[in-house]
């Protein structure tokens, strides 16, 4: 554990049972989110690129235009 997550884990148990418990779900919540974001994106891997040599043979045959910002 580095010692910045022991020192907040630290303030963290000086706090009321409540307002520990809802940090503790608050974390949990936040490093389930993480591990299905990063699943999703291995996941997703080969889509991503499919999809970016698609387009980038779209591009070389003139299928593209330029972005104009303005037009957003």
């Amino acid at each position: 554990m580095t010692k910045l997550l022991e020192k907040a884990f630290t303030e963290a148990s000086k706090l009321p049972d409540i307002e520990q418990n809802a940090l503790a779900k608050w974390l949990l919540q936040e490093l389930e989110a993480e591990r299905k974001w990063e699943e999703s994106f291995a996941a997703s891997e080969d889509i991503l690129e499919r999809l970016a040599d698609e387009t980038l043979e779209a591009h070389r045959q003139g299928k593209t235009t330029p972005l104009d910002i303005n037009k957003l």
